[in-house]
């Protein structure tokens, strides 16, 4: 992983996304549909089946691409907050790709039950969406999701400590990953939170694109924990 692979694919996660995001939007009414009855959302997940799955999938590649991306930006730097940032940036992928991998794999599945006459089939794919649902997408997917990107943004503005850019890149990540780490209050069913998060988003993706030009222009200055640094956790405990 160099810095002119990590830029690539920083552009590609962001643009993958959006464009996945802007389609099942468009598409799909994602994601105001899950505010709808089970029955309805997986009404509509059947008459546009193959492109939903389609899109669910390219958006699941976008969150995979963070693992190479939390590895090849965790070699700009050497401050300890990096080390804990690599983590966080893997963990961040590998919840998003479950919780949205539900979609092409298991809701085509859930989605013929519930169409069936026999009444039994129908309510066991309707409960059987429900509980992926809430498990794999609300638990995981969601709020994993937002708290491990939030924290793997943050933990990469303290290590880079605006040796890349300067107070607006820090600002402009910042704020991006508070919007976004806003979502686990989304079961509170208050508009104020998704408009939050949505927006979150929106900024940290014109973040990571700045990150990416960023990275191609110039090189960073690499940021070492000192001594003194080091031994500031054992003094403390």
């Amino acid at each position: 992983m160099n810095r002119k692979l990590t830029a690539v694919l920083l552009m590609a996660a962001a643009v993958l996304t959006n464009a996945a995001f802007t389609v099942l939007g468009s598409l799909f009414n994602y994601p105001d549909v899950l505010k709808e009855p089970v029955a309805d959302i997986l009404a509509s997940f059947r008459d546009h089946q193959g492109q939903v799955t389609f899109w669910f999938a390219v958006m699941a590649v976008s969150a995979a691409l963070f693992t190479p991306i939390a590895i090849g930006v965790g070699r700009l730097s050497t401050h300890r907050a990096m080390r804990l940032a690599v983590p966080a940036g893997i963990a961040a992928a590998v919840v998003q790709v479950i919780g949205l991998s539900r979609w092409p794999l298991l809701v085509p599945g859930f989605a013929a039950d519930a169409a069936s006459t026999d009444p039994a089939t129908a309510a066991h794919g309707r409960e059987s969406f429900d509980t992926a649902h809430f498990i794999l997408g609300n638990v995981i997917g969601e709020t994993l999701g937002y708290t491990f990107t939030a924290a793997w943004t943050l933990l990469v503005l303290v290590a880079l400590h605006r040796t890349l850019a300067g107070r607006w890149f820090t600002a402009l990540g910042a704020v991006s990953a508070i919007l976004i780490v806003a979502g686990v209050l989304s079961p509170l069913d208050l508009p104020i939170i998704d408009t939050a998060n949505f927006v979150g988003y929106v900024l940290w993706s014109v973040w990571a694109i700045a990150f990416a030009v960023l990275l191609l222009a110039r090189r960073p200055r690499t940021t070492v924990t000192t001594p003194r640094e080091a031994a500031l956790p054992q003094a403390r405990g």
